[in-house]
């Protein structure tokens, strides 16, 4: 039977031969199209294959390196390790082998002491519901030590990522110059947050390197594939002017201060005032970079605006010398000081009476350069001078945060307190580098502390700084001159700068006692209440080294003046910086004189018979003093370990009754002494030795009884002498009746 055929067959065949054809004209067109633009949904093909099989290592770059003048590393990165424990049980395949922590309690217990953490604490972070934990800051920058410790106690679970830390060899050393830097939470990248770390992060910033490589569907790398490699840029190294020597020697010395003397503040520089180079600088309180213990986050040195206090004189006298005013052997009446309604005493309230201005300038004396103010150089033209000293602005120092003081020129009054430290205030390094035209033939250097920027890949230098004359705002004349006055200031007997003194060299400088405002207006009174300070260079011959150093509310006992603590950083920081750097002493006739001046250590006489002591005193060349009726010695001062020169007067207290010794012509130093030893309540009238005092000698004493002491220059001291053995004679002659 012949099939018949339907009517719609036909038309249905055309119909999905029509379709076929679109869908294979369609697919046809998608090829073409991929193959001529390489390109699907707007994304390049290739990049999304290569992108699938491609694999990418990250090739870490380090962190700029710090080092001090010489090459010596002040600041790196160095390998770190973050502990973490695994929590999620699915990553342990072998119940023998364990890969998570299986026993919190006991894991807890043996990490706790080792990350300094509480047991409980640890459990908290063990139990937590998470695949995997860290232990926060504790369990960050884990030394290698403290990981082998860790890998010792084979703890299932935990383990290391390693990582990078900025590490800080030298601990406490120049922290405010150096700063730090630290990770950032957002990021995990390294950036500085202070100091040199901070201003010049864009140099020490590094960038991470890559390599690329094609791989298969598991990550394995394919065979005969090229690598395509990004290198890593590390930071650059940025070498500093600091000398890690002289930073040690001003580091330890400040700590002993800070140990014994316990101030509110220390501040000191060391530069070269021929470069302007800063050698050393450090401030208390300070802090550990590794910890970043930090309480103050300014850098005083270069920060910290206040009264300056008698260090100021330095540049009133080089201007008076300047302008050709000075008179070194003029004389003035000294004491007080009258302009207007106001009126200027020197710091003793009384004055050494008519005395010459080179005097008036070793004793410190306010009045003299009010004077030489008010009267020679004239105010407007010490204004002028101000400016050339640049106080009126910032140094410029390549650090950041840098102060700057505010000069009080408004009122009559003002423009002399001025010129001797008062009312104006500057920062120290603005001291700093006004002091380097006077140690520098009068030419001012701008104070730096980068030396030099070096590309650590290709060596090359991506930055240099060079010494830079700022200013001339004295001639090289006036400079030697200024340096001959302030040599007198330390060698004179009158100069308020004698405790400076140091052994082969010959130093020149000028004390300052600055005022501190107090809250409630006007100024803190108080025997400590001060900002004690240096400022000095040496050799004068040719000063390669200018220092200043500030020493705030030192605790200080009677017999202790506000150079003792100012002078143990100073004289030893200076003489141990010019000996390692091979500045040799003035002369063989210098050190064989000062020499015969070297310190004789006192031995404890706590105990010791009366006489023996006494014998024992005189055989070493001191002035043995007695106070009391005992038997034994019971204290002494100085105290055991001190040094005395030859003639100093050892007071000795015996077991008895305390009695009052004769204190006529003693020195204030040595009637401190008998102060503390007797603990009595001294009030001294004038300066010098000692002419009347309140308190009888031989008479019995008790504690906290007052003492009042009246002193006189060496000449009227012998006049009153000569007075009181006339009248002696007088009475002997008249007749008894």
């Amino acid at each position: 039977m012949a099939y018949k055929k339907h009517k719609n067959t036909h038309k249905g065949a055309a119909l999905l031969f029509g379709i076929f054809s679109l869908l294979f004209f369609v697919l046809l067109f998608r090829f073409v199209q991929l193959q001529t633009t390489g390109k699907a949904d707007g994304q390049v093909l290739a990049v999304k294959a290569e992108q699938k099989y491609e694999q990418k290592r990250t090739i870490e770059a380090k962190r700029g390196t710090i080092l001090d003048r010489n090459g010596e590393v002040l600041a790196e990165d160095t390998p770190s390790y973050t502990l973490v424990a695994v929590l999620d049980p699915k990553m342990t395949t072998d119940p023998k082998d364990p890969k998570h922590v299986v026993d919190p309690d006991r894991t807890a217990q043996k990490l706790a002491p080792l990350l300094h953490m509480e047991v409980s604490e640890v459990k908290s972070i063990l139990t937590k519901k998470a695949k995997q934990v860290e232990f926060g800051a504790q369990g960050r920058n884990i030394s290698y030590e403290l990981k082998k410790k860790i890998e010792a106690l084979k703890l299932p679970g935990i383990g290391f990522i390693r990582d990078t830390k900025r590490f800080y060899p030298n601990g406490t050393f120049a922290s405010y110059v150096i700063g730090y830097a630290q990770k950032e939470e957002d990021t995990g990248k390294t950036a500085g947050a202070m100091g040199i770390e901070k201003s010049l992060n864009r140099y020490l910033h590094e960038k991470d390197g890559y390599v690329f490589y094609q791989s298969d569907k598991e990550g394995f790398r394919l065979p005969d594939t090229k690598e395509k490699i990004v290198p890593p840029d590390n930071g650059d190294e940025v070498y500093l002017t600091i000398d890690q020597k002289i930073q040690t020697f001003l580091e330890d010395a400040m700590n002993q201060v800070e140990k014994q003397y316990k101030p509110k503040k220390i501040i000191a520089i060391v530069v070269n005032p021929k470069t302007g180079e800063v050698l050393a600088m450090g401030t208390r309180p300070s802090f550990d970079p590794n910890k970043r213990n930090i309480t103050n986050y300014l850098n005083d040195a270069i920060s910290y605006p206040y009264e300056p206090g008698s260090t100021m004189k330095v540049f009133t006298l080089a201007a008076a010398i300047n302008e050709g005013v000075y008179n070194g052997n003029e004389l003035y009446r000294s004491g007080s000081y009258r302009v207007g309604k106001n009126e200027i005493r020197d710091h003793n309230k009384v004055g050494w009476g008519v005395i010459t201005f080179n005097e008036g300038v070793q004793r410190s004396s306010n009045v003299a350069f009010a004077k030489l103010v008010k009267e020679k150089l004239g105010e407007d033209r010490f204004l002028q001078y101000l400016h050339r000293f640049h106080f009126h602005e910032k140094t410029g120092i390549d650090l950041p945060g840098e102060g700057i003081g505010n000069i009080l020129y408004r009122y009559p009054i003002e423009k002399l307190t001025t010129a001797f430290g008062q009312g104006t205030s500057i920062t120290p390094i603005q001291q700093i580098q006004a002091a380097t035209a006077i140690a520098n033939d009068g030419k001012m250097m701008k104070p730096y502390i980068v030396d030099r920027i070096i590309d650590p890949d290709t060596k090359k230098v991506v930055m240099q700084n060079k010494p830079e004359v700022v200013g001339e705002p004295i001639t090289k004349e006036t400079s030697e001159k200024v340096l001959d006055i302030l040599e007198t200031v330390v060698t004179s007997e009158k100069g308020t700068g004698r405790p400076y003194q140091i052994e082969g060299y010959h130093v020149a400088g000028k004390t300052g006692t600055a005022q501190i405002p107090s809250p409630k207006g006007g100024y803190l009174t108080g025997y400590e209440n001060y900002i004690f300070s240096f400022l000095g260079m040496a050799p004068k011959e040719d000063p390669k080294l200018l220092m200043y150093v500030a020493v705030q509310q030192p605790k200080l006992s009677y017999t202790e003046t506000g150079a003792a603590p100012v002078s143990m950083i100073f004289n030893s920081v200076m003489k141990n910086s010019l000996q390692y750097l091979n500045i040799r002493p003035a002369s063989e006739e210098t050190e064989k004189t000062t020499s015969s001046k070297k310190g004789i250590e006192l031995s404890s006489y706590h105990g010791w018979p009366v006489n023996e002591a006494v014998q024992d005193l005189k055989a070493k060349g001191l002035q043995p003093v007695v106070i009391g009726n005992g038997e034994k010695i019971a204290a002494q001062l100085p105290s055991a370990g001190d040094e005395t020169i030859i003639h100093e007067r050892v007071v000795l207290k015996t077991d008895g009754t305390a009695t009052m010794p004769d204190l006529n012509g003693w020195s204030l130093r040595d009637v401190m002494k008998a102060a503390e030893l007797l603990q009595l309540n001294p009030s001294i009238k004038g300066s010098g030795y000692v002419i009347t005092q309140s308190i009888r000698p031989k008479t019995v004493v008790k504690a906290n009884d007052y003492l009042i002491v009246e002193l006189a220059e060496p000449d009227k001291w012998k006049d009153r002498i000569n007075q009181q053995k006339e009248k002696k004679d007088e009475k002997k002659k008249q007749p008894v009746d």
